[in-house]
């Protein structure tokens, strides 16, 4: 009687799979790993083309920042409390996170965008901005310019009533978002927070 004849691949393969598995262990070890949740922004219809002003009165487009990852905060420079902790805060965590990954830092562009254009001209955006780094840019526009911006990314503000004192306030909803290279929205970022929890979600989804 014939004996039953092992296949030969059988022993062949387990050793050469056991050899590689140290290499691909090393090649897994050497990139960033991608998250494994999907970005909760993703699929959102936040976000989308505009053509703004900077401090310099350059004109910036949406699209010059194609390439880069952005997070994007609106508010205006008259903001006695809410805008100026918030961005604070978000600067703080970027520049946590860029010394950490400075090479990546950048490719990632923060950004403010007034809700107020009555008042907030190049020059005022300019000397508010400065006061948070180099790094963020500041943008204003005419009143349709600025609607048109804040609606693509479903930001909501109107203006309060006149006062003697102050002038008038802005009322208005204090998202920061994180914005990918391709313009598409990935996450919120905590800066009613803590500058650590935005430094977290910079380290959480940027690549």
């Amino acid at each position: 009687m014939n004996r039953p004849v092992m296949p030969k691949l059988a022993f062949v393969r387990i050793p050469a799979l056991l050899a590689v598995l140290p290499a691909l262990a090393l090649l897994s070890a050497c990139g960033p790993s991608a998250p494994a949740e999907p970005p909760p922004l993703e699929g959102a219809a936040i976000g989308g083309p505009f053509t703004l002003v900077n401090g310099a009165g350059e004109t910036v487009r949406w699209s010059d920042f194609d390439g880069k990852w952005r997070m994007v905060y609106f508010g205006y420079t008259w903001c006695p409390d809410v805008c100026p902790f918030d961005l604070t805060r978000m600067m703080q965590g970027y520049n946590r996170w860029a010394e950490a990954n400075p090479e990546l830092a950048e490719e990632v562009q923060p950004i403010f965008i007034t809700i107020d254009p009555e008042r907030d001209t190049p020059e005022k955006i300019a000397e508010y901005t400065a006061n948070f780094g180099t790094k963020l840019i500041g943008l204003t526009g005419t009143p349709e310019a600025i609607d048109e911006a804040a609606k693509n990314f479903s930001v909501f503000y109107s203006r309060g009533p006149d006062d003697a004192n102050v002038g008038y306030l802005m009322q208005h909803s204090n998202a920061a978002y994180l914005m990918d290279r391709q313009g598409n929205p990935i996450a919120l970022l905590p800066v009613d927070e803590s500058a650590e929890g935005v430094a977290a979600e910079l380290e959480k989804w940027v690549r």
